[in-house]
């Protein structure tokens, strides 16, 4: 299939990377898995047993009402928590098959709803805010953008710093919760290649 490039002629890709039906289901899983990954898992907090205090009875058994003992019980304040946070993992298993095929998939759904598009270059030589900006406005990136780039040049990263919402990436460093949520996905024709070779 061919796809255009602003500014040049048309490039041939493959249809396993850019032709593919969308599979909401594996799209999902793989997005919740990398999101969860992404979670510290710190969150701590006491039981009963870990809370500083005595656990002499605090007053006598019969005579005051409601019989109790220690006050680091959990219906005090103060006391522990019923079932107590600990730190642990949230992440999910998945193998490599299943994220291509996902990566793959997201693709394939933004060339299909025309969200991506194709320059020869960014053209950005000077950590210039200005000038990438005019860029985006040629090409009518809006919203959300991304900029793919094989190797990217430091003065892409800086020129792109102080724009809300449009995020410069390595193809090393593409990942499916950029890709699904941006509106327009700017990538150059080498990191076209370079995704191809690495998903087809």
């Amino acid at each position: 299939m061919e796809l255009n490039v602003v500014g040049a002629k048309s490039v041939t890709v493959s249809e396993a990377v850019f032709g593919k039906e969308f599979r909401e289901d594996l799209v999902h899983q793989v997005v919740v898995a990398y999101r969860n990954a992404g979670r510290a898992g710190t969150k701590a907090q006491k039981t009963r047993s870990e809370v500083n205090g005595t656990t002499k009875k605090s007053k006598k058994q019969k005579g005051g009402g409601a019989r109790h003992g220690a006050l680091k019980a959990p219906i005090f304040v103060g006391g522990g928590v019923t079932f107590a946070a600990k730190p642990r993992s949230f992440a999910q298993k998945v193998n490599r098959k299943m994220f291509r095929g996902a990566m793959v998939s997201i693709l394939s759904e933004l060339n299909r709803q025309g969200r991506i598009s194709l320059v020869e270059a960014f053209g950005v030589e000077q950590p210039k805010t200005k000038a990438l900006a005019a860029k985006l406005g040629e090409l009518k990136a809006e919203g959300r953008v991304v900029l793919v780039a094989e190797n990217a040049p430091e003065a892409l990263f800086l020129a792109a710093r102080n724009l809300p919402y449009v995020h410069v990436v390595d193809v090393a460093a593409l990942d499916p919760v950029s890709l699904v949520g941006a509106d327009k996905v700017v990538m150059t024709v080498e990191s076209l290649k370079r995704i191809e070779e690495w998903l087809a």
